[in-house]
């Protein structure tokens, strides 16, 4: 049984929590992360979700992804799940989310990190990953309308695309 914090409308971490796989109470949120791992070719590390899981299970989705634990932080919630998932050694430590989407039960922190992984490496743990591979854009694109990727808004994977290269300081340009 994992428990999970519970946040506020603001995103202010309270001394409430929850019980992972409940819904959150009326004026509670939970948090948790997205990570978007890519390469040189414009590319994002995308895992498929195992059959031992739950939820989404078969559908791909992007690099990694977890909720916040109790005692944990976005940081170190991404740093865990990076290295249970794939076996990522990644520090998180200096690197702030590229940005936060809400959704209905609380808030998610996309990071977007810029990394040559060879596949043939990565320690897949097996009860969340069935397997991963590299995709661009458009063929996540299609694997959403085709039912194969988790159904996110097109204009998120535009977003972590878009700001792929910024690693949490996006600045606007001219």
């Amino acid at each position: 049984m994992e428990i999970l914090d519970l946040y506020d409308i603001l995103g202010n971490k309270t001394d409430q929590t929850m019980i992972r796989g409940t819904k959150p109470p009326k004026g509670f949120y939970r948090r948790k992360i997205t990570i978007g791992i890519f390469n040189n070719k414009e590319e994002m590390l995308i895992q498929k979700v195992s059959k031992e899981r739950k939820y989404w299970t078969g559908m791909w989705t992007p690099s990694v992804s977890g909720s916040v634990s109790t005692g944990e932080n976005s940081q170190s919630t991404a740093a865990r799940e990076a290295k249970e998932e794939l076996g990522l050694e990644i520090d998180f430590s200096n690197i702030r989310p590229s940005f936060t989407i809400n959704f209905t039960e609380g808030f998610d922190d996309f990071y977007l990190i810029k990394k040559e992984v060879e596949i043939e490496k990565l320690i897949l743990q097996k009860e969340e990953v069935e397997e991963v591979k590299w995709a661009t854009k458009q063929e996540i694109i299609d694997m959403i309308k085709t039912g194969e990727f988790l159904p996110f808004h097109f204009e998120i994977i535009d977003l972590m695309f878009l700001l792929k290269d910024e690693q949490g300081s996006y600045r606007f340009k001219k």
